[in-house]
């Protein structure tokens, strides 16, 4: 049987190298999808030669370039099941031939990893669930990327050890702008929220969707701040908030402003390829992904056990339900 999910031919022919992230996500979304919770190695090299519409000058060479993207979807899978470990919903075999779909019931990093895939390949960013029945509706579409921020604000609590705030409008306690920030401040404690009477009138976040901090016993400033913006767009790359961290915003909302300087985050829902990587970084400021979210999301859990907060927490089991939904929904069809 064929899969359900479109890997474009073209995405992988010409000059530049074959998008390996792309195929690993088909293979992922194929064994996700299917009544066996399996995809193949073969099927990349099916589904491209399907999909193709130009024939190759030199038939060996068609065969190998199909192998390669082959082979190398599926070392991008064994890449991310190292890293990842038991928060990768899916494993491989041995021989490299078999991908499956693991859990009767994600858990909540594994939740997060598969919110991340489905938002990777809506239709404005890949082709892998255009045209299909497996493509979330608008409103699920905002639903993923509610989940999503409340998964980022969870793994940046992990990342640093300490509490974490959704501010990202609209935020999730239905608070105002100024309201949440000096809410946030209040514990905090560095610098006051005093907005100069210059700072835009009807702000709704000014580009910072999370804050987090890891607490002190002294109370005295210099310590981890962290400010994220969440991007789950296809210009997720041109959102970078590194120097409107720096002065902007907290020259525009507090007087007198922090003396601890925000360490700016981006967090995405891609797997980003490692030779563009340090790239992301320089421009954007620590980078967490797709890769790194789901294992964040394990100690979290771990976190909120412990008494730490980590604002909108408990409405990540709303995502478990809606992956398993969706996942029941597609084998069906």
């Amino acid at each position: 049987m064929s899969s359900p999910v479109y890997l474009p031919a073209d995405d992988f022919s010409g000059s530049q190298p074959p998008d390996l992230d792309l195929a690993a996500d088909y293979l992922e979304l194929t064994a996700a999808v299917s009544r066996d919770r399996r995809s193949f190695y073969a099927d990349v090299i099916d589904a491209l030669e399907l999909a193709a519409e130009t024939e190759f000058a030199d038939v060996d060479t068609e065969i190998h370039s199909r192998e390669t993207v082959a082979s190398g979807a599926v070392e991008r899978i064994v890449s991310r099941k190292r890293a990842l470990g038991n928060a990768y919903p899916f494993t491989v075999d041995d021989s490299g031939s078999v991908i499956a779909y693991v859990p009767d019931r994600p858990d909540l990093a594994q939740t997060a990893y598969l919110v991340s895939l489905l938002l990777s390949n809506l239709r404005a960013i890949t082709p892998l669930l255009d045209g299909t029945n497996l493509h979330p509706s608008d409103q699920e579409v905002g639903a993923l990327r509610e989940y999503f921020q409340y998964f980022a604000t969870a793994a940046l609590a992990a990342e640093i050890g300490g509490p974490a705030w959704s501010f990202g409008f609209p935020r999730p306690d239905g608070s105002g702008f100024i309201a949440k920030l000096r809410s946030i401040w209040s514990i905090i404690k560095d610098g006051n929220v005093n907005p100069h009477k210059s700072a835009p009138s009807f702000p709704k976040d000014d580009q910072v969707d999370i804050f987090a901090c890891r607490e002190r016993r002294d109370g005295l400033p210099g310590f981890l701040l962290v400010a994220a913006q969440v991007a789950t767009g296809k210009d997720w790359k041109g959102k970078s908030i590194k120097a409107h961290v720096k002065s902007a915003f907290p020259g525009r909302w507090f007087n007198p402003i922090p003396a601890t300087e925000m360490v700016p985050y981006h967090v995405v829902p891609f797997a980003r390829p490692d030779e563009q990587f340090r790239d992301d970084v320089l421009i954007l400021g620590n980078v967490m992904h797709r890769i790194r979210v789901p294992h964040r999301i394990a100690e979290a859990t771990e976190l909120a056990c412990q008494g730490v907060a980590i604002e909108a927490f408990d409405r990540l089991q709303g995502a478990v339900e809606w992956i398993q939904g969706y996942l029941d929904r597609a084998r069906r069809s």
